[in-house]
């Protein structure tokens, strides 16, 4: 184990080497350091957008996954390549002509003080309890595969220093120059460990005599079914379109023209990817068939030549430090940009505004710590949670492409309906008429966007931007 925690702690320290790098160029204005001083490169951007998609749920979720239902499993991984492609075809172009810095900011531009509020609200909501998750991710990585040195507790400490540090240190710079090794890693951790793993199972025909047969395991569609993966579609496309933290990442590309092709480049390589932690979930079940799936994929790992198995432990970790870092900034620039600086202190100068985004950072760092600490449901309810962005997704789409179907109250009321469908959800069976809520989210945010059209008469404001 000792080669396994020497790998780890070498990460570590690369990480906070890069950071302190990435300092020089994030000082001077709260735009170095939230938007890489829009700077951004193709390959910067790809590798933030993967970094961020492909963290623990994309990895060792896929795999723990399919465990328990095979190949199609993997499946989560492309929804997020879709919408990333999504993403650069549709509106990373209109994101970045409009020159914001967050989601709010748009729906200040355009609509009433009440539906900036609560765009406000609901994006930190959003980005806190997918933080929080991260947390959770990273302590039961390292707890799971090196028990003798982590609990869940210390583990989550770790990664909570980790998360911090990197990101108050560099903001954006730092975020997306450490994303070239944490891509880098966990790419080749999980591809090398999984073709080591089918060659330590003794091949694919040996794995497969080695399944049960009551399970489609080495199937593409069946495990999870069709409407299973068209929901995760649908959810990670809206998700693409309108969360602050990958809206934040387009925004700091040099031009229209980085952003675009970042986001496809990286959304064609994570279509991939998930397949390949999939099969290493699959390879977990045919070695040890009778354990719970959260501890078959540590054992499968630690069964592996031990520098491979320190590489794998530090690319699994490296997924979730890569979307944490990214969360952790977005949420702290909605604070700072939407909170702060709007209604607390308007005339903040530069230097202070600087300030407070980093103060904001560890603050909303440990707040969401503790919410890891205290809440044991989160992980079950993130994809419902996510799916509270189809309101944000439908006023953004309206905004950008048809600004004369929206009023000045679509915004508020869009985002009001999306929360009521959320809670209605999840309190009331009786309205779960779809396979998933994303799909009632959709339905309903429309519905109310077309009736404030017909009942109100005020336009939004100048559309200049969106033309």
């Amino acid at each position: 184990m000792n080669i396994p925690f020497i790998i780890v702690c070498l990460y570590i320290v690369l990480l906070f080497m890069i950071s302190y790098y990435a300092k020089r160029r994030s000082a001077g204005s709260a735009t170095n350091y939230v938007l890489a001083g829009r700077q951004l490169t193709t390959p910067l951007i790809t590798v933030s957008i993967v970094g961020l998609a492909v963290g623990g749920a994309s990895t060792i979720g896929v795999a723990e996954q399919a465990y328990k239902v095979g190949l199609s499993a993997g499946w989560y991984t492309t929804a997020w390549g879709l919408g990333a492609i999504a993403m650069g075809l549709l509106v990373a172009k209109k994101y970045r002509e409009l020159n914001i810095t967050t989601i709010p900011e748009l729906l200040g531009r355009y609509y009433d003080k009440k539906g900036m509020i609560a765009g406000i609200a609901c994006q930190i909501l959003i980005q806190l309890v997918v933080m929080s998750l991260q947390y959770i991710a990273g302590g039961s990585i390292l707890c799971a595969l090196m028990p003798e040195v982590f609990t869940l507790t210390t583990g989550m400490l770790t990664s909570a220093i980790v998360f911090i540090g990197i990101t108050s240190i560099g903001g954006m710079w730092s975020a997306s120059l450490s994303n070239l090794l944490n891509v880098s890693l966990k790419y080749v951790g999980i591809i090398l460990a999984t073709i080591v793993g089918v060659t330590h199972a003794g091949g694919m025909a040996n794995i497969q005599a080695n399944l049960p047969a009551n399970v489609p395991y080495l199937d593409m569609i069946d495990g999870v079914g069709i409407l299973g993966i068209i929901s995760w579609i649908v959810v990670l496309v809206t998700v693409n379109l309108s969360l602050q933290s990958i809206i934040q990442i387009s925004l700091g590309a040099k031009d229209v023209k980085t952003a675009q092709r970042g986001f496809i480049i990286g959304g064609l390589m994570m279509l991939p990817i998930g397949f390949v932690s999939a099969l290493l979930g699959v390879i977990a079940k045919s070695m040890f068939p009778n354990v719970s799936p959260a501890l078959a994929l540590p054992m499968t790992i630690m069964s592996l030549d031990p520098v491979l198995a320190g590489i794998t432990l530090a690319a699994l970790w490296a997924a979730d430090v890569s979307t944490a870092c990214n969360l952790l900034l977005s949420s702290a620039t909605l604070f700072s940009q939407d909170i702060y600086k709007k209604f607390i202190n308007p005339s903040v100068s530069e230097k202070n505004f600087l300030v407070t985004t980093k103060i904001a950072v560890v603050a909303l760092g440990l707040l969401t710590l503790t919410l890891a600490m205290t809440i044991s449901g989160i992980i079950s309810t993130l994809m419902i949670g996510l799916s509270l962005t189809a309101a944000f997704s439908v006023i953004v789409l309206f905004t950008l492409f048809a600004p004369g179907l929206c009023r000045r109250n679509s915004a508020f009321y869009t985002i009001l309906t999306g929360v009521i469908v959320l809670i209605l959800w999840q309190t009331t069976p009786a309205v779960r008429i779809f396979p998933h809520v994303i799909y009632l989210e959709w339905l309903a945010c429309l519905a109310t966007f077309f009736l404030i059209y017909l009942v109100d008469s005020k336009p939004i404001a100048s559309t200049e931007y969106a033309n």
